[in-house]
């Protein structure tokens, strides 16, 4: 099911796939789905939510998967990927691609008031707490803690945005 508010601003470059397995994709009011965004259902059966006043810039990737929470006014600047799934690779007598994905880390929520900058990879089990800042090219798994900065690949927290 797609449920896209009225207000929502969609490129007509956007490519939203309509799931076959039931997947809810639901954009909020006022959001901006920019051009050549991809939102596909894939490695699982979880929602993507998307609030109200967000943007979602060039070259973003939003999979399904295990699952997909993005509270109000979060910004994703370009070419980010949110991928709350992982391919299972125990069996080393089987192709990679022949052995499904692995249990739920609990897919990704983004709170409040976030921004993600450009090249942002977002993991299953992420939780980015409200109104924090991860840096460009950074990978985010585990939860960050609300008000902050972090940078790197795994993501670190480099400071606060508290006065």
């Amino acid at each position: 099911m797609l449920s896209i508010d009225p207000s929502a601003k969609i490129s007509a470059l956007a490519d939203i796939e309509v799931s076959v397995r039931g997947t809810r994709i639901i954009i909020g009011a006022r959001t901006l789905v920019d051009s050549f965004v991809k939102i596909k259902p894939a490695g699982g059966s979880g929602d993507v939510i998307i609030g109200e006043d967000c943007a979602l810039n060039s070259g973003t990737v939003l999979y399904t998967g295990n699952g997909i929470r993005i509270g109000d006014g979060v910004l994703i600047a370009a070419n980010c990927t949110l991928a709350p799934t992982n391919h299972a690779f125990a069996d080393p007598e089987r192709r990679i691609r022949d052995q499904g994905f692995q249990p739920s880390r609990g897919g990704i929520v983004i709170e409040d008031d976030v921004w993600l900058g450009a090249n942002v990879v977002v993991l299953d089990g992420a939780v980015i707490g409200r109104g924090t800042i991860v840096a460009a090219g950074a990978v985010v798994r585990g939860v960050l803690e609300p008000m902050s900065i972090y940078a790197g690949a795994p993501a670190q927290r480099v400071g606060s945005r508290a006065k």
